[in-house]
């Protein structure tokens, strides 16, 4: 027997796709949602449904923009030749709150995993390829996780340029294996671009 009014079981049912949301964690954000003021919710609608109108790729780097162009992309300040190659969005995000970093991004939306069947092709590979074929004396800065994934997508970034006179380095060990980017603190993300470690002659 379902003893959840049907509103409430389609509001739990939503807070469950959310990651890391279980079945308590939903029913106990669908309770407190009832407890808010309809106009509140309301403009939580609107700015759900702007987000998504709203936000998309940056054509250059893949990072979350409302313009075709980030801002990151766009600034006069930043080294368009050192570039950090990261898995997601967030991780553009742990890397500007650090605030120690000049350089621009590239978003790969994914890291090659054939256990998920996601192959080269279901990545943002191939832009990354004809930016740096367009900069003098590049810097590509690999912030992956060092997962299996995480390994073999750095490998074939590897392959890809070799003998293209790129450097190519990742950030220091000690990061903690399978480490989202996102989740480690400044002081560990900042030691860690400090100390990366040229990969390309390995």
């Amino acid at each position: 027997m379902n003893f959840y009014p049907t509103e409430l079981e389609n509001l739990i049912d939503f807070f469950k796709k959310l990651p890391g949301v279980g079945e308590k964690s939903a029913e106990r954000h669908a309770l407190a949602v009832l407890d808010m003021p309809l106009n509140y919710l309301e403009e939580v609608s609107k700015n759900f449904i702007n987000a998504k109108k709203n936000l998309h790729p940056c054509t250059i780097c893949g990072q979350l923009t409302n313009h075709d162009v980030c801002e990151i992309c766009e600034s006069s300040t930043r080294d368009k030749n050192l570039i950090c190659v990261i898995e997601d969005c967030k991780s553009v995000f742990a890397f500007e709150k650090a605030g120690n970093y000049h350089g621009v991004y590239h978003v790969l939306n994914g890291l090659i995993s054939p256990v998920e069947d996601i192959g080269v092709e279901d990545i943002n590979l191939n832009s990354l390829v004809k930016r740096v074929s367009e900069l003098e004396n590049p810097e590509l800065i690999l912030a992956l996780k060092s997962s299996i994934e995480g390994q073999t997508t750095t490998l074939y970034i590897k392959k890809i340029f070799e003998n293209k006179n790129v450097k190519i380095s990742r950030l220091s060990y000690g990061l903690p294996i399978g480490a989202e980017i996102d989740y480690l603190d400044m002081t560990t993300l900042d030691k860690a671009l400090e100390d990366r470690k040229t990969i390309s002659n390995e």
